[in-house]
């Protein structure tokens, strides 16, 4: 199907404005799909988790095997949803109407959405903490740091996290052109900054350690409260860490198609990806894996946090350099991945009262209302399952209605209209929300809030969902009337 010559006809005025209608301009190409990622990936959060699953593997060789094999598990998962938005051009909130219907499709938008919600103040909280940690230095600011608090904060966090926050809204106000050229730029410069800071303490550490291994005394006590079974490099804390790497993900796998919809075809899309993934992930990964080694070695203790080693430096300019560095990055990835989809998925509830930008403001404040609970704070590993678990079964729905049920043929004019192919039991596809209620049981409700599962399943929350939600509503469809053919 030509996209650029697509007219939505008759299209119902409570599921549709420009903003959710396919996109018609289609200049992101490998390198800015390449970028996608490296916004998404290069962050203090990012960072933070793949130090944090470094220790739990024991060893430099386990981590890139068990990071290495995750990765192209994740290039594989992306591909799938990434491919149906090019091939559609919607975002994810229209796409879920081909399987939840199109009013049912509003229940996986606003758990997208408040996801997005969460990460948005986790990431926002990681970029204050770098400027935190660089006023800091300063006698006068330290003081105040340590005398002043509200909010459950120290005053000058609340500061910060403002600053950081209202600077994010600058971002995007020229819509999803902006975001693209940003994410261009920011991407780049954090990996700059990573070589930086890793060259800066192999140097002071007197070389490149890829063996010399941190106290098994000292891994268990710092992953402790991972959640993870098995010791430091045992085979099941390798497949914890492989798992939890994946599950890091599972907003974007959801919401890729936000960006690929703007890719001009699937070909640049796969290069984009595949540098993108496998490639810039394990890179990442190795250069975050030195420079935990290597700061260990210099400052005999485990920083998993990039403004804690940077806060050391004894340059003033080289912690400005890394603070502003760090804090760019992660406005990359929280424009990037919990900006846009929110902002897509607000407006596919109310279209007619809510566009682009509005919705990515009603995401901002309910992240700036998080604030002083910091629901984010804690091991990174059991915040990343915890949350990625509740996207599992909307994954698992929409991938097996696209692939198997409906072969990749959507009709994309009817996701659109109110009494169209997608209609289902009065907007509603029964059939979706049981598999992802029966899938959100046992991915999300039962592993993290009853003990009737073991304490390992939490870990694999979000592949359970997935493969659980998949085969109920496999099974549900199975067993009805076969629905209208559908058109590319």
């Amino acid at each position: 199907m030509n996209l650029e010559n697509l007219e939505i006809k008759n299209a119902s005025p409570s599921l549709y404005n420009e903003d959710l209608a396919p996109a018609r301009e289609r200049n992101w190409g490998a390198f800015s799909i390449f970028n996608v990622w490296t916004s998404d990936v290069h962050s203090l959060w990012g960072y933070y988790l793949a130090a944090s699953l470094f220790l739990l593997c024991g060893s430099f060789v386990n981590f890139i095997l068990a990071i290495g094999v995750g990765s192209l598990v994740i290039f594989v998962l992306m591909s799938l949803i990434g491919n149906a938005g090019v091939r559609t051009g919607v975002p994810y909130p229209v796409l879920a109407r081909a399987s939840f219907g199109v009013w049912g499709a509003n229940i996986p938008a606003l758990v997208r959405a408040i996801v997005a919600c969460f990460w948005y103040g986790a990431q926002t909280a990681a970029a204050s903490g770098a400027i935190v940690a660089l006023l800091t230095r300063m006698d006068s600011f330290k003081a105040f740091h340590q005398s002043s608090h509200m909010l459950g904060h120290s005053t000058l966090e609340v500061i910060c996290f403002v600053v950081i926050w209202a600077l994010q809204l600058l971002i995007i106000q020229r819509g999803m052109e902006t975001v693209r050229r940003f994410q261009d730029w920011a991407g780049p410069a954090v990996w700059l900054m990573m070589l930086i800071l890793a060259i800066y303490l192999c140097i002071a550490a007197g070389g490149i350690s890829l063996t010399a291994p941190i106290p098994q005394d000292v891994l268990l006590e710092k992953t402790k409260e991972a959640g993870v079974p098995g010791v430091p490099g045992s085979f099941p804390a390798l497949c914890a860490v492989a798992a939890t790497w994946i599950t890091y993900f599972a907003a974007l796998y959801l919401n890729f198609c936000d960006f690929s919809r703007y890719a001009p075809d699937v070909q640049a899309l796969r290069k984009g990806n595949i540098w993108g993934l496998p490639v810039n992930l394990i890179l990442f990964s190795l250069v975050a894996g030195v420079t935990t080694i290597a700061a260990f070695n210099v400052y005999h203790e485990v920083l998993l946090h990039p403004d804690q080693i940077s806060a050391k430096f004894d340059s003033w300019f080289l912690a400005l350099l890394a603070a502003v560095t760090f804090a760019v990055a992660t406005l990359g990835i929280n424009v990037v991945a919990n900006f846009v989809s929110p902002a897509f998925d607000f407006s596919n509830v109310f279209p007619r009262q809510i566009d682009f930008k509005k919705g990515g403001y009603i995401a901002a404040l309910i992240a700036l209302a998080l604030y002083p609970f910091a629901p984010w704070e804690g091991s990174a590993a059991s915040f990343v399952g915890l949350i990625g678990a509740t996207m599992g079964p909307i994954y698992g729905i929409m991938m097996v209605d696209y692939y198997l049920i409906a072969k990749g043929r959507v009709n994309v004019p009817a996701l659109y209209q109110e009494h169209g192919e997608y209609r289902f039991q009065n907007g509603w596809n029964a059939s979706a929300l049981i598999a992802a209620a029966v899938g959100a049981l046992f991915s999300s409700v039962l592993p993290n809030f009853t003990s009737i599962l073991p304490a390992w399943w939490a870990v694999y929350g979000w592949f359970f969902g997935v493969a659980i939600a998949g085969a109920v509503y496999y099974a549900l469809r199975a067993a009805m009337p076969s629905p209208v053919a559908r058109t590319a």
